[in-house]
């Protein structure tokens, strides 16, 4: 005769195994583990944290960092050019006024944010209109900051406008753009404006050589001197080709960053140049349509640098300037999606016609 089990024996089994195992029945999310620092782009991971820290503009960091000393700042509105310091700048000072506090005090929007009229009016002046507690932040005024305002429509910087009047006694406004003429004068005249100009190479392999020292890397001179010819004064873009560089090789050579961005090198434009110069239409068109497809090279790029090329070598003015305009046309022609092979015999057109000149002009 089997032995009968009460019900109290069945709940005290389960109570007993729910105690053995409390995650039973539940959907258990597992902690993963951090992310690791080497995945972290370099971008971000050597962002300036202070004033001073930042590579450049020391005259405008410093006379920021004055007016936040002296709890005098005013709406700022800086402008210039990607990669040139704007956001790090305001974001460092952000750090300086408000410590641990600086989440709190703080309201950042950029681009990828809806910053339609709408959202000036709700997200912006809720923010603006609530009085602070900075818990022992050095200012109480909180920080809107407008991360490419060039991008905000024409009715919600007219709506801004009077926003940032009427709410200056606790909020201050900080418009970062690229293009300042295309924010409102209204706008441009409630703000102390500050331009941040392409960064020079100098400052540039500064901040490079940072970089690759507290990476390790195995950087040559001419490695270095590609990253910032190629960077422009950008200091974002001169780290991201540093990276992606690193990632696909071991020594970063010259060779090696022009590859990896995908950019002529200096030889073969060199070479392209000699080509226009002295060859034969037929046979420059044949040459340089096999260099360009052989390493995979833009006709837009050879363009550019063969522009920058012949800056630099001797010519007379009269035939120098035809050139440079007619490879300017073809710069704009080809940023419109026109044919290729059309534009590159324009190209060695250009230069036959500019030859022409020079011999005639010898003779």
């Amino acid at each position: 005769m089997t032995e009968a089990t009460s019900f109290m024996d069945i709940d005290e089994e389960e109570n007993q195994n729910h105690l053995s195992n409390p995650n039973k029945d539940k959907n258990v999310v597992v902690a993963s583990t951090p992310p690791d620092s080497k995945a972290t782009p370099w971008v971000e991971k050597y962002r300036p944290q202070s004033l001073t820290d930042v590579a450049a503009h020391r005259d405008i960091v410093n006379t920021i960092d004055r007016l936040t000393g002296e709890n005098r700042l005013p709406h700022l509105l800086l402008y210039g050019p990607p990669g040139t310091g704007k956001t790090s700048t305001i974001l460092a000072v952000a750090r300086k006024l408000y410590g641990a506090q600086y989440h709190n005090m703080i309201l950042e929007l950029n681009a990828s944010d809806d910053r339609g009229i709408d959202v000036v009016r709700q997200q912006i002046q809720d923010f603006a209109s609530t009085q602070s507690f900075s818990f022992g932040a050095k200012a109480s005024v909180k920080l809107v900051l407008l991360d490419e305002a060039d991008a905000m429509t024409k009715d919600a910087q007219f709506a801004l406008r009077r926003v940032i009047e009427k709410y200056t006694k606790n909020t201050r406004f900080a418009l970062i753009c690229n293009h300042v003429n295309k924010i409102i004068p209204a706008l441009q005249s409630r703000c102390t404006r500050f331009r941040f100009a392409p960064l020079n190479p100098m400052q540039v392999g500064e901040r490079l050589k940072h970089v690759i020292e507290a990476e390790g890397l195995d950087v040559t001179e001419s490695g270095l001197e590609a990253l910032k010819r190629l960077s422009n004064g950008d200091m974002r873009k001169a780290l991201n080709i540093l990276q992606s560089t690193h990632m696909a090789s071991q020594q970063i050579t010259e060779e090696a960053v022009y590859l990896c961005t995908g950019n002529p090198l200096p030889k073969d434009i060199e070479q392209i140049t000699h080509w226009l110069l002295n060859e034969s239409f037929a046979e420059s068109y044949k040459r340089i349509f096999e260099i360009k497809t052989r390493k995979g090279l833009a006709l837009v790029d050879i363009v550019r640098e063969v522009t920058m090329f012949v800056f630099n070598i001797k010519m007379k003015a009269d035939v120098r300037v035809p050139l440079i305009n007619d490879l300017a046309d073809i710069e704009y022609r080809l940023s419109f999606g026109c044919n290729d092979k059309l534009q590159l015999g324009s190209l060695i057109a250009s230069f036959t016609r500019a030859r022409s000149t020079l011999v005639a002009g010898v003779n």
